[in-house]
């Protein structure tokens, strides 16, 4: 037990807890990840064009903002751990599925499976993690999930990489008759079949717990929490956070005063949005096409991606140090300023590169360092910032009555976003060059700059029960 707050903090039981949720973060990285490195092997199994590789690999979002919808409103009705349960599932079925697939269609349904167990695990693991967390080490404990995710990013990289370099390629036979990119996915089921089990073994989200009216069970998982005497306060603290009236429902986002959706709402759909429109997936997604794209071989594209992805686990630990210190918003600010001015790096390097006889970019061996120092600075910007900040902050900025809703709006909206990114990418880098393509991060990561110092307001150190909407 640790003291915080005048509370009994058993920070033994928090960390179990949050070590368990934010598996949910490793598979949500891994399932995301895994598709960078099989690319050749999709267009050659199911013959695909440009366009038709797009959606494939969109598919993966299309069931993301379904899922991350549906999360939202099922937590309240079914509860946080069922769900993340039920996430589980799914992603164990969608990464055996989308190995085996000899068909589009049904590769494309598997996916949207995964993607269904991604965008719920990616709203309710932060949202769960913020709700048994202590206040005021609350950023710290919710940023662990960027951390996971980006560690599921990473293992996807390196494990596409050693796999292609087993099978000497990703379309090549690695073991037991099947193409190195199938077990690209394979891999997975075992991470998920761990989530699955461990989940059994955390307590039920407590807020959950008092607006279902279990004051027993709630007041059990408060007190293994925060101690006994805490355990009333808070139990007390939650009710009351709580409409008399009825149970929370979708319409709790909408302002009953002065009519439309709350602010507090549209500050979290701000959030969600823009942090795809920086096109920090498309480094995730197409990292291994971009730097092809720029003049790299495959083996030097899937080596820059585990760089890539060693450099964001370091600066998700410098968000952990300064979190609950300086707070969300100047940490927000920071990224944007950052990112805008990596992203038009970015845009001078592939302004100035050449094309080959094929039309394909070439960079100089200048330009080629300055856009690898600049994309790794992007990317470091991004996660010290709005990769695990908006993610914070989703899960606790909105009041308890509306906390599912707002997250399935939200969520909805972000992972919306991030498939008109992922599906719009490979034909504006074809149809319009990486230059104009790039040009439009830039200009997104500038507005956000204006847009968190006008609609955001801080959340560091309050308790849930203290957001108002």
């Amino acid at each position: 037990m640790t003291e915080a707050s005048g509370e009994r903090v058993n920070i033994a039981l928090v960390i179990a807890i949050v070590a368990v949720a934010t598996i949910g973060g490793l598979l949500f990285g891994y399932d995301s990840g895994a598709v960078n490195g099989t690319q050749e092997g999709l267009k050659s199994a199911f013959g695909l064009s440009e366009a038709g590789l797009g959606f494939t690999v969109g598919s993966l979002l299309i069931g993301c903002f379904v899922g991350a919808f549906l999360a939202g409103k099922l937590a309240d009705a079914m509860g946080r751990r069922k769900v993340m349960m039920l996430a589980a599932i799914l992603f164990l079925v969608g990464a055996l599925v989308q190995g085996f697939s000899h068909v589009q269609l049904l590769f494309v349904v598997a996916r949207f499976m995964g993607g269904m167990a991604v965008g719920a695990a990616s709203v309710l693991s932060p949202a769960y993690i913020s709700e048994v967390a202590p206040a005021n080490i609350r950023g710290r404990m919710t940023t662990i999930q960027q951390i996971m995710i980006i560690t599921g990013l990473t293992a996807a990289f390196v494990v596409n990489y050693y796999l292609a370099a087993a099978a000497g390629a990703s379309t090549e036979i690695w073991w037991g008759g099947y193409e190195a990119w199938r077990w690209m996915y394979w891999m997975q089921a075992i991470p998920a079949a761990v989530f699955l089990v461990a989940l059994l073994f955390i307590p039920e989200s407590p807020r959950y717990l008092v607006q279902k009216g279990r004051l027993d069970e709630a007041r059990i998982v408060l007190t293994r929490l925060f101690g006994p005497a805490a355990a009333a306060v808070k139990i007390r603290d939650i009710e009351a956070s709580f409409s008399k009236d009825h149970r929370p429902q979708l319409r709790d986002i909408m302002d009953p005063v002065k009519g439309g959706i709350r602010p507090i709402v549209w500050a979290g759909f701000v959030l969600a949005v823009f942090q795809q429109l920086v096109g920090i997936n498309v480094i995730f997604y197409y990292g291994a096409t971009l730097w092809q794209l720029a003049g790299f071989t495959e083996d030097q594209s899937l080596q820059i991606n585990i760089l890539s992805g060693v450099v964001s686990i370091a600066a998700c630990f410098v968000t952990i140090a300064l979190v609950d210190r300086i707070g969300r918003k100047p940490l927000l600010l920071i990224g944007s300023a950052g990112m805008a001015v990596t992203l038009w790096a970015l845009v001078y390097c592939f302004h100035n590169g050449t094309l080959d006889a094929a039309g394909k970019l070439q960079l100089s061996a200048e330009l080629g360092t300055l856009a690898l120092w600049a994309a790794n600075l992007y990317v470091v910007f991004f996660n010290v910032s709005w990769g695990p900040i908006m993610w914070v902050m989703l899960g606790e900025m909105f009041p308890n009555q509306m906390r599912g809703s707002a997250l399935a709006i939200c969520g909805f909206a972000q992972w919306f976003a991030n498939y008109l990114i992922a599906q719009s990418f490979p034909v504006m880098a074809a149809g319009l060059g990486l230059t104009i393509t790039y040009s439009f991060y830039g200009i997104c990561a500038v507005i956000s700059f204006f847009l968190v110092q006008k609609f955001i307001h801080e959340t560091k150190g309050k308790e849930l029960e203290d957001m108002q909407g």
